[in-house]
């Protein structure tokens, strides 16, 4: 079965950060049934706890990883993403 890690990468106080991770959740709850989706693990890393991801990403706060590979900044675009997941299968 394949497997999609996602990464949300922001930072604490950050509203945009908070609806993308609503929504992440939310995309992924709904994909928990469907047989066709993969095998989802998720984590938030903040870029005030990682130099490397504050300076490569701070003034592009959300970004969504799908396995290491950027998928999103700022917005997530919850048809989008349930897409980009049901590819990883």
């Amino acid at each position: 079965m394949a497997t999609a890690h996602l990464t949300l990468i922001g930072k604490p106080g950050c509203h945009l950060c908070d609806d993308a991770r609503d929504l992440v959740s939310s995309v992924v709850t709904k994909l928990a049934d469907d047989v066709a989706a993969p095998t989802i693990t998720f984590e938030e890393r903040s870029i005030l706890d990682d130099a490397e991801l504050h300076e490569r990403y701070l003034e592009d706060i959300p970004v969504l990883l799908i396995n290491g590979k950027v998928h999103n900044y700022w917005r997530i675009d919850p048809v989008r993403l349930r897409a980009a997941l049901l590819e990883v299968s």
